[in-house]
């Protein structure tokens, strides 16, 4: 009865023993919301790891709360975005389960940075948030506060599933 416990109990801690980032041919997904001046929305992104700290991956963004005195098309409300990250979780090693990420994206709006972070609760569930910011837009001058939507400083945050 020992072994059989011992047992269990070994394969339940393996069950319940997460990571942040494994390396190569990770996969994660997030989901959340997206906070950005004037606006409130969806962000979703999916992420590959290329090697021990390297991931690309792809992200968009749709307001759907955009304030009523701003006119915004389709065109504004959404956005989309390649991004490569270097995960540095095994690198500051606070906690197998926690992964910081800063990254750059090129999007349709903008060339941006973003600084994220996730924490895994279990092997397929965590949290995450980034925060976003414009690094070169396409568009100088005076932008219309349509334009001005995902090309601004912008927070999201939700749940992150490995795959």
């Amino acid at each position: 009865m020992k072994h059989f416990a011992l047992l269990v109990a070994v394969f339940s801690i393996t069950l319940a023993s997460s990571q942040a980032y494994i390396g190569a041919n990770d996969n994660k997904f997030q989901v959340g919301v997206n906070l950005q001046n004037h606006a409130t929305g969806i962000h979703a992104s999916y992420d590959f790891g290329l090697g021990e700290n390297i991931s690309v991956g792809v992200s968009s963004t749709y307001a759907l709360g955009v304030n009523e005195n701003i006119d915004a098309d389709f065109g504004d409300r959404f956005d989309v975005r390649g991004r490569f990250n270097a995960n540095l979780g095994n690198v500051i090693n606070v906690d197998e389960n926690f992964d910081l990420y800063p990254g750059l994206s090129l999007g349709l709006r903008n060339f941006g940075g973003h600084l994220g972070a996730r924490y895994f609760f279990s092997s397929g569930f965590g949290l995450y948030t980034e925060f976003g910011v414009p690094l070169a837009k396409y568009k100088t001058g005076d932008l219309t506060p349509a334009q001005k939507l995902n090309n601004q400083f912008n927070v999201n945050i939700g749940a992150s599933f490995s795959l």
